[in-house]
């Protein structure tokens, strides 16, 4: 850790800049970039990143230079107290107004004591013994006293109502004070420590090279909202999609691009894998655990590392002193002997990559058709060496975590090469099928000592076989750790307290009519880039950013359902010609320069259309009259007809023609002795994505300016006689 510390301290550093951000869902993917001139080591220490971000997300490239490259990217903390207290206005103003509350409360408590204590006075009679005589009551005495009291009271009152509107000014600043640092950005340093966050690069090249850093960070949220203008006969309109943007990602996002995703960065990416399942005896080979033996040579991959001048030998851990030699299969090359675990160890590496083909043929010692070293007597004492090697994955291809983020490294990666068969795989079917069983539980050991390791290879848990979730130890780790993947990461709990800060802003109360991308979403993600760059300072509170202008097409129609209502209600029907859905959220509806209202725009698929409720029309009236008549018919006159007739009134009031959609109902029935006769001429609604009860009708009229139209409509209902229809034969 001493010579990691001491490289990052003598590397050059760059300057960088905040260029463009992508929100999801929750979090965001931010996008850095530092230039400058590659110094003779190649590592180069890029400041300026945020305290709550990911380190496994980091990525590095070089872009716009040939012959530069990143070998290595890893993430550091640098804390250093401050020369002088950090400015810290808002918070200094309320601590000062924290005293002045307080102060202003107690001294209207110290009222409150005096007046009860006034309150208390009371005339006291002295005591009587038994053969006194009465007294007389002085009542001038009573008088005095009442009027002292009334007197010192009015004014201890009135002093009261003073001391109260003062408390009550102090504590309004005193809360407004504490809502502006509440949503102050937290791009500031702390109070008595600066902490830097930046990201240590090797580069391989020379020249000027231009770097473009990547990471995660939580804490970010986005909801969309719409602004809709519309002109009256116009059959277009304009729709302009806007986002409210909160981030309390520890820094300030200052002239950014801005794009807006509806994907989840915490979706596993991984595919699942369904197995077949087979009735009898014979049943395939369990599949392969994926971890591999420790490589030959492991520890000359560090050789050229330790012999560097700029590094010592203290640097290297020693082997541990009195440790056991740990049990290393034939042909595998001697190297620093890992100190012996005291107790078994809670974590190994798996190593996926990293061998030449054939590597299973390097252990001679080992059983035929097995690639796994002999293993150790249950009696020695020893326990076998943590499992893996080098990773030699480059900086370009490291592996996805399930988020979607790449896991940043800690050593330089060297290319990659073929992987050889794990031991698993060249194993027949039944010794296969023993080491994917799980461990039999270890017998108590006599006297309560600590039970012996299982002989032969370890198996690994389901935490050892989460690949995504593995860290690879630097060069400079201590133990037998250098170079191998293990499961346990380190725990920052700064870093984790600074997250969970981020977090919060996901608990934000939603504007009006919003609704979350991934409810609205559904089973597609889309991406809205903004048109120009924006500033949204790490406040935690909502910031509408303008993404661009959609167009659409618009018509206005009227819908009534005078059965239910006698009223006509104005609706804007939108179609989305665009090949990117248009999601849910409030939208602000204007027509010319008049603002209407704001009503909830719900999910529009591309080339889709739905309708937007605008309120009642005042210039459009609809009257609605039904008469039922019922008669019989047969030659028994043995069937009842109840003929329902509907007439329906409009008047067009407003100045220009309009369209106007009626709703009606015929009822339905599942009985086969029940008929129903349809007598009009209007029509059932396609199918689309407005549902409908069924029976449902729909009647559409062109009315133009100042006229007046009448539909008339009916069915019959024809049953036996014997019977009547529940709940009266009377359908309106």
């Amino acid at each position: 850790m001493q010579a990691r510390t001491e490289q990052g301290r003598t590397a050059r550093r760059w300057g960088s800049t905040l260029d463009s951000v992508v929100v999801y869902a929750q979090g965001a993917v931010c996008r850095r970039l530092a230039a400058g001139n590659v110094p003779p080591d190649g590592r180069v220490r890029v400041t300026g990143l945020p305290r709550s971000l990911d380190p496994g997300s980091l990525r590095a490239r070089v872009v716009g230079t040939a012959g530069v490259r990143v070998t290595e990217a890893r993430v550091e903390v640098e804390a250093e107290p401050l020369a002088e207290a950090a400015p810290d206005a808002l918070r200094r103003e309320v601590e000062r107004l924290m005293d002045e509350s307080a102060a202003a409360r107690g001294r209207r408590d110290r009222h409150l004591n005096l007046i009860e204590e006034v309150k208390a006075l009371r005339p006291v009679p002295p005591a009587r013994r038994r053969d006194d005589p009465h007294r007389r009551t002085p009542v001038d005495a009573w008088l005095g006293l009442a009027e002292f009291v009334d007197e010192r009271l009015t004014g201890l009152h009135a002093r009261l109502v003073e001391l109260e509107e003062a408390l009550g000014q102090a504590d309004h600043a005193l809360s407004v004070a504490a809502d502006r640092l509440a949503r102050a950005s937290t791009d500031a340093p702390a109070a008595h420590v600066e902490t830097t966050v930046s990201a240590l690069l090797t580069l391989d090249g020379t020249g000027d090279a231009e770097v473009e850093l990547e990471y995660g960070v939580p804490g970010a949220v986005w909801v969309p909202a719409y602004r809709l203008t519309q002109r009256q006969g116009d059959s277009s309109g304009r729709l302009v999609l806007r986002a409210s943007v909160a981030q309390r990602t520890g820094e300030d996002w200052t002239g950014v691009r801005i794009a807006l995703a509806t994907a989840d960065l915490r979706r596993r990416t991984d595919l699942p894998r369904l197995r077949s399942v087979r009735i009898g005896r014979r049943q395939p080979a369990p599949l392969p655990s994926g971890w591999r033996e420790p490589p030959t040579g492991l520890a000359d991959l560090f050789a050229g590392y330790d012999a560097a001048p700029a590094r010592s030998a203290a640097a290297v851990a020693p082997p541990a002193p009195g440790g056991s030699p740990v049990a290393m299969a034939a042909g595998t090359a001697p190297g620093p002997v890992p100190p012996v675990y005291p107790t078994p160890p809670q974590s190994y590496d798996e190593q996926l990559v990293g061998a030449a083909p054939g590597y299973g043929e390097s252990y001679a010692g080992a059983a035929p058709g097995y690639g796994a070293p002999p293993p150790v007597p249950p009696d020695s004492g020893v326990y076998p060496q943590p499992f893996g090697g080098g990773a030699n994955l480059s900086a370009q291809s490291a592996p996805v975590r399930p988020g979607g983020m790449p896991r940043a490294r800690s050593m330089p990666l060297a290319p990659a090469a073929a992987m050889g068969p794990p031991a698993a795989a060249m194993a027949p079917p039944a010794a296969a099928a023993r080491a994917a069983a799980p461990p039999p539980p270890a017998p108590a050991a006599p006297g309560g000592a600590a039970p012996q390791p299982a002989a032969g290879p370890p198996r690994p848990s389901g935490a050892e076989l989460d690949y995504t979730g593995l860290v690879l130890c630097g060069p400079d780790e201590q133990g037998g750790r250098r170079g191998r993947l293990f499961a346990d990461a380190p725990f920052d709990p700064v870093a984790a307290e600074y997250r969970r800060r981020a977090e919060a802003v996901t608990a934000l109360p939603l504007p009006g009519h919003a609704v979350r991308p991934r409810e609205s979403a559904g089973s597609f993600d889309h991406r809205f880039d903004a048109v120009a760059r924006a500033d949204i300072p790490s406040d935690g509170t909502w910031h509408t950013v303008t993404v661009g202008e959609i167009p659409v097409g618009l018509r206005t129609e009227y819908l009534c359902v005078p059965s239910v209502e006698q009223t006509v209600y104005a609706t804007l029907v939108l179609s989305n010609s665009t090949d990117q859905a248009l999601l849910a959220g409030p939208v602000e509806v204007t027509a010319g320069d008049d603002f209407l209202l704001t009503t909830a725009l719900p999910t529009l698929a591309p080339g889709g259309e739905r309708r937007v409720g605008l309120g009642p029309a005042q210039g459009i009236r609809v009257t609605r009259r039904t008469n039922v008549h019922e008669s019989t018919a047969g030659l028994r006159n043995n069937t009842t007809v109840l003929d329902h007739r509907v007439h329906v009134e409009l008047a067009n009031q407003l100045g220009e023609p309009v369209t106007v959609e009626v709703h009606e109902r015929v009822p339905v029935t599942s009985d086969a002795d029940i008929r129903i006769e349809e007598r009009a001429d209007w029509t059932a609604p396609q199918d689309g994505a407005e549902r409908h009860t069924p029976g449902t009708r729909v009647w559409r009229v062109d009315l133009p300016a100042g006229a007046t139209t009448a539909l008339d409509g009916g069915y019959e209902i024809r049953i036996a006689s014997a019977k009547t229809l529940t709940g009266g034969n009377r359908r309106s």
